[in-house]
């Protein structure tokens, strides 16, 4: 009977080990996917065309996303997926809306800073030539995704840039229908560096 606690330690020791090398997988492949992104980014710089981070992605890297004087620098991927948005903030396909960049990201990971833009906050978003758009954040709301419409039709909506994730920010259960959103107006002509 002695033998059973010691056996029941090593198989709860066994059961850690498990549940750690899988949260450090997970870890270390966030850490290389970023490597691995800002890569893609760098060869978009260099070649004027949207890379791609691994060789199997279906996605492309087709922005940077920084706020002045804060943390936040990050790559910005083709493709509204769960998948995509697992690794960076992500550019939504709305049509051909003349200057108008609508960018989502999760409230958890790559968006979570959005809590803390306020009207007057900076924001640049860099483009696959290189160039650099300067915006000044105008307001910040929280809608209900599944009754908002576009006021303007694509053709119509302003030039800016807007940043979406989900509300609240602390929420336990995945799947609000409330929409934190930033609205931003461009402030300068595009700048290099």
């Amino acid at each position: 009977m002695c033998a059973a606690p010691g056996l029941l330690a090593l198989g709860l020791l066994a059961l850690a080990s498990v549940f750690l090398g899988k949260g450090l997988y997970i870890d270390a492949k966030a850490l290389v996917a970023q490597v691995l992104l800002k890569q893609a980014w760098a060869d978009t710089l260099e070649t004027g065309e949207p890379a791609r981070p691994w060789p199997w992605a279906d996605t492309q890297a087709i922005g940077r996303l920084r706020v002045p004087g804060g943390d936040i620098d990050q790559i910005v991927l083709a493709g509204a997926s769960g998948r995509n948005l697992a690794f960076g903030p992500v550019r939504l396909e709305i049509g051909p809306a003349a200057g108008l960049t609508i960018l989502s990201g999760h409230r958890d990971t790559h968006f979570a800073f959005l809590r803390r833009l306020q009207p007057g906050g900076v924001v640049e978003l860099q483009g696959t030539g290189g160039e650099w758009r300067r915006y000044r954040v105008s307001a910040t709301e929280v809608i209900d995704a599944a009754s908002a419409t576009m006021a303007a039709g694509p053709d119509e909506a302003p030039a800016g840039l807007v940043l979406v994730t989900c509300w609240p920010f602390d929420a336990v259960d995945p799947g609000t229908p409330w929409r934190f959103v930033v609205s931003a107006i461009p402030v300068a002509e595009p700048r290099d560096g």
